[in-house]
């Protein structure tokens, strides 16, 4: 459910800004969401789970052709740019 800031109480307000650390203005949309956290995982399981990931992992870096370093970085650069249009890589 979303909320205006504007028609929360002060104290509601206040809290919430202590929350965010920030000052929220009365047209501000405030939505809350509570996330129950995920069980472990037991330690056998996260170690086949990392087990697996390197296996294929390393398939993928087997059938990978080589490049340079300026061509990876520029790769990576490509794929961040496409799944985030704004993207400047730093210098």
């Amino acid at each position: 459910m979303i909320h205006k800031a504007g028609d929360l109480s002060p104290e509601q307000k206040m809290a919430l800004e202590r929350l965010v650390g920030r000052a929220i203005s009365d047209q501000d949309n405030i939505s809350i969401r509570v996330l129950q956290p995920s069980p472990a995982l037991p330690e056998e399981k996260r170690t086949e789970i990392l087990k697996n990931l390197k296996s294929y992992f390393s398939g993928v870096d087997a059938q990978r052709q080589p490049v340079s370093r300026d061509e990876a970085d520029e790769i990576i650069n490509e794929a961040l740019r496409s799944a985030r249009p704004g993207y400047q890589p730093e210098n």
